[in-house]
């Protein structure tokens, strides 16, 4: 194809450029040619014939005869400029196809006979002016012309128009023959052409059989990689179906137990804060039997202080009953979506653990604004609290030893309501912060930490409260004094989204 290109451009540029010599070199001068014969014939011969009529006088004839040289000088001083030109020359490309094809240079073959006419002219034009000198010297004479003269005049004249003749036929001649070289070159590149089209065309069918063949073996060779390959990808679809299903039961199986054992770690919590409760109203009723028993030796047991004692007692008993009821509550399961506030079960929250944070003198404030209710598991949302509450209440204890604060600010966000719990235990170490939300992940001992609270609030609040959960180092404002601070964002939908998405 580039070949064709270039060979179609060389034969266009080629021909254009023969042609173009072939007008300029050719064309042009034949006219200046017959210019000169008709200057000849019309200027002069004419002219003379007229003055030998006597329809001019000897003066009259000169002008037009000076008239007549000035053209023929001109016209003929052009002719051999042209002639004689190099530009008007074939371009190399034409010049080197000719004689890679051995083309005979017949437009240069009688090159001597043009010049040896055209000194022949030249003479004669030098003597026939010197004749035309004379033509004044006759006007003096009466205006006789010598017969002599004047066939000689005529004579020159003719010899001029012949030579003339003779160089445009010359010219025509080289003009045809430089169109039979232009019309050879033509016929060679054509053929060029047309052979570079059957090579291209015959290498293009030749290409695309060996490209289909080619194709047709590589898509069979691609087919049995293909089956080979769904071969492979259905056992191992078989193996991962398995071990995903083995994976993921053994992870609910996982789940399920630190799950059980986040429930019993709290459990054990819950029991540390029942027995911790009772233990002061057990003592007063204690306190009471042996006043009975004081009494009762002193002789000083009445009705009335029997009654007063026992309303006193029962009191504390229905303390002691509510206290156990509430913990019982926070571990029954949830078994559907209840909606609920989130102002109590914060409350409820930290009321569970109001002994313990008493007995560590941690004071607890929260802050918020308008009622919001959750479409949620209370008692899931609950626990989530109570781990919360946990950490914060072992980083308080072993960091700070007085000014123990938990600061809790509900606020609505769009659709959403956004819970902040800060303390001011000093924050969490960052090379621990990244891994609190890992299973398993603990900084306190064994006897005091599993490690599963934080991972299962993470669960909670993602999983089942469509949520989230995320830590961080704040340095905060406690009491007009900024301090280090650790602060749980807890992000989750209100009833009104819920029961919309419900539905």
């Amino acid at each position: 194809m580039i070949s064709i290109i270039i060979l179609s451009q060389i034969s266009i540029y080629a021909l254009k450029n023969d042609f173009d010599i072939l007008f300029e070199k050719r064309t042009k001068p034949l006219t200046k040619l017959e210019i000169i014969k008709d200057a000849y014939k019309i200027n002069i011969y004419d002219t003379l014939y007229e003055l030998q009529q006597h329809n001019l006088n000897a003066t009259q004839a000169k002008d037009v005869i000076i008239l007549g040289e000035q053209l023929i000088e001109k016209n003929w001083n052009e002719y051999i400029q042209t002639s004689n030109n190099k530009e008007f020359e074939p371009t190399f490309i034409t010049y080197y196809i000719k004689k890679i094809f051995s083309f005979k240079k017949l437009s240069t073959d009688n090159n001597i006979l043009k010049i040896n006419i055209i000194r022949n002219v030249d003479n004669k034009i030098q003597q026939l002016n010197k004749d035309l000198q004379t033509i004044e010297e006759l006007n003096n004479s009466n205006g006789k012309l010598s017969v002599e003269l004047i066939d000689r005049i005529y004579s020159q004249i003719n010899s001029i128009n012949i030579y003339i003749t003779n160089l445009i036929n010359y010219d025509l001649n080289l003009a045809i023959n430089e169109k039979r070289d232009t019309q050879k070159v033509f016929n060679v590149l054509t053929m060029i052409l047309n052979f570079s089209i059957i090579f291209v065309f015959c290498s293009s069918i030749i290409l695309s059989i060996l490209l289909i063949n080619n194709f047709k073996k590589l898509h069979i060779g691609l087919e049995d990689t293909v089956d080979e390959k769904t071969k492979e990808l259905q056992k191992l679809n078989e193996n991962l179906e398995k071990r995903v299903k083995y994976e993921v039961d053994s992870n609910r199986k996982k789940d399920l137990i630190m799950f059980q054992q986040a429930r019993l770690a709290s459990l054990g919590e819950m029991i540390a804060n029942i027995a911790h409760q009772w233990r002061q109203p057990l003592g007063a009723i204690l306190v009471i039997i042996q006043s009975f028993q004081l009494k009762a030796q002193m002789g000083k047991l009445d009705e009335e202080y029997i009654e007063k004692k026992a309303q006193d007692a029962m009191h504390l008993a229905n303390n002691m009953s509510d206290t156990l009821e509430d913990f019982q509550n926070f571990f029954k399961p949830n078994k559907s979506k209840e909606i609920f506030s989130l102002k109590e079960c914060i409350n409820d929250s930290f009321d569970l653990s109001k002994y313990v944070l008493e007995q560590e003198k941690i004071t607890f404030s929260l802050t918020l604004k308008e009622e919001i209710s959750i479409l949620g598991y209370y008692n899931e949302l609950s626990h989530v609290f109570l781990n919360i509450i946990s950490n914060s209440k072992d980083a308080l204890s072993a960091t700070k030893e007085n000014n123990r604060q938990i600061k809790v600010i509900v606020k609505r966000i769009n659709e959403k309501a956004k819970i902040s719990i800060y303390d001011n235990g000093g924050g969490i170490l960052p090379e621990v912060l990244p891994k609190i939300f890992e299973p398993y992940y603990t900084t306190k001992y064994k006897s005091n930490g599993t490690g599963i609270g934080l991972y299962m609030s993470k669960q909670i609040i993602e999983k089942h409260m469509r949520g989230s959960i995320k830590c961080k180092n704040v340095y905060y404002k406690i009491d007009k004094v900024f301090e280090d601070c650790t602060l749980f964002i807890i992000e989750i939908p209100i009833a009104q989204k819920e029961t919309t998405n419900e539905k």
